[in-house]
């Protein structure tokens, strides 16, 4: 697992700790035997550095120490249960407990869209 200079940066400890106990646990696969499942550490990791470098799935580094297949299957998988609203809300809770949170520049988002054909 890439738990280098790049592999902590990414993902640090204290990051870790408050994503770890959210992580659904990834159910083993059918097929039986190959390889030990990877690591969430190190698929989070992957994951982390895909979203934030804009690398294709299919090129992400061997470093990471799960391939790109089981990154993105984990990927799949973790949003599908839910992991990254609650991880999302973790980091704000966490930040809000420590009063790092300045709601006085939240920004907020929105779209208008026209209905077509006098849909609601």
């Amino acid at each position: 697992m890439l738990m280098s200079t790049l592999g902590l940066r990414l993902v640090p400890d204290e990051l870790w700790e408050i994503v770890e106990p959210l992580v659904p646990q990834y159910p083993a696969r059918r097929q039986g035997g190959g390889t030990a499942p990877a690591d969430d550490r190190a698929v989070f990791t992957a994951i982390v550095y895909v979203l934030t470098s804009g690398c294709a799935w299919r090129n992400l580094p061997t470093e990471f120490g799960a391939s790109p297949a089981t990154v993105h299957r984990r990927f799949v998988f973790w949003t599908k249960q839910g992991l990254w609203q609650a991880f999302h809300q973790a980091v704000l809770d966490e930040l809000g407990s420590r009063a790092e949170v300045d709601w006085s520049s939240a920004i907020v988002d929105a779209a208008v869209v026209r209905a077509k054909k006098g849909a609601s």
